[in-house]
């Protein structure tokens, strides 16, 4: 890297599941790209999150059909041919944590209209399961119990299997490595050098665009390229983690217009299950302390799984805030969010 020059269709700032799933897609389309991380690939939303592949169920729960449930109802389907094998990206190699999720619900009206949307409009349809058929840790539950055919990956493992695959295209900006952006009066990028403090090396890159993926980086990101930071908004989030003798289990709890609570097993290396619960309980928990949301928790568990024991169960928490395009208001975006300046494409 000392002192090289080079030139490329896109550079794209951001190696979690967006970037990387855009660099797979530039480079199968005959495009030169590179992506530069400056933490390790994934870290952020990306490993943060509980790895469901989302067909618009949640977003059906009013009893109509959103435009939030019409951008991704397409991408279960899609997701399990990658996963499989049979389509691009290869996405062969990942690890699942289950191959559908249950749905359980209050018995609400609300909750019976969400599940009626869902079953006229989205392509991936929640299936009744049978009472003799429901899982014991569902026994008490006092509304219907369906099957969702959402598969539920490890964000890590997708992470891996998709840059194992493009690994000469990616490039660490973290320390000792730095870099430097470099735009014209209207903002667009000519040049983003890489520098090495250690050794002294450098490499010039000039782009013809610059793709912006890096989450909550983006700000930043903007900021260095003179574009504003107000085109973001941070939704709070508060996870919640239960470890110990749990069943092996994914899925939500609908009630009213609401994902209740969402959960999502996998097991650590001692053979322990864990269990991460998001939905409306990590919702409320970005405005409380980890020990006012483990109690908030443990009352909402005791209320949506009657049947269910938590003893022995440690729990703890950790944040996850969402980095959005900014809505007038600040409600959650119905879609993917992406803006163009110049030669720079920002995305959440």
């Amino acid at each position: 890297m000392a002192g090289d020059s080079i030139s490329v269709d896109a550079l794209i700032f951001g190696g979690g599941a967006a970037g990387l799933w855009l660099l797979d897609e530039l480079v199968r389309a005959g495009h030169s790209a590179l992506l530069l991380e400056a933490n390790s690939l994934g870290d952020g939303q990306t490993v943060l999150s509980q790895g469901i592949i989302h067909g618009g169920f949640k977003y059906t729960l009013t009893g109509a059909f959103s435009d939030s449930a019409d951008a991704i109802k397409q991408l279960p389907q899609r997701w399990r041919a990658c996963l499989a094998g049979q389509a691009k990206p290869d996405l062969g190699e990942t690890k699942l944590r289950g191959d559908f999720c249950y749905l359980w619900s209050t018995g609400r009206l609300l909750s019976k209209l969400g599940m009626m949307a869902a079953s006229w409009v989205l392509q991936v349809k929640p299936k009744t399961i049978p009472k003799q058929e429901w899982p014991a840790m569902l026994a008490g539950t006092r509304g219907s119990v369906s099957r969702l055919d959402e598969q539920v990956l490890v964000p890590r493992s997708f992470i891996a299997a998709l840059a194992k695959q493009h690994e000469s295209r990616l490039l660490h900006v973290g320390s000792p490595r730095r870099y430097e952006i470099e735009c014209d009066r209207s903002h667009a990028v000519q040049r983003v050098t890489l520098l090495d403090d250690e050794s002294g090396a450098s490499l010039s890159i000039q782009p013809r665009h610059v793709i912006l993926t890096a989450g909550k980086g983006n700000a930043a990101l903007r900021q260095a390229c003179g574009l504003s930071a107000d085109a973001m908004q941070i939704r709070p989030l508060h996870v919640i983690m239960a470890r110990g003798p749990l069943p092996d289990f994914n899925g939500h709890c609908i009630d009213g217009n609401k994902t209740r609570v969402t959960i999502t097993t996998d097991t650590d290396s001692q053979g322990r299950r864990i269990w991460q619960l998001g939905g409306q309980v990590s919702e409320d928990g970005g405005k409380m302390s980890r020990a006012e949301l483990i109690e908030h928790t443990r009352r909402e568990l005791k209320d949506v799984l009657p049947g269910a024991s938590f003893e022995g169960v440690e729990w703890s928490t950790y944040r996850a805030d969402r980095a959005e395009g900014a809505t007038r208001g600040g409600g959650r975006p119905s879609d993917a969010i992406i803006h163009h300046d110049g030669n720079v494409i920002t995305c959440w």
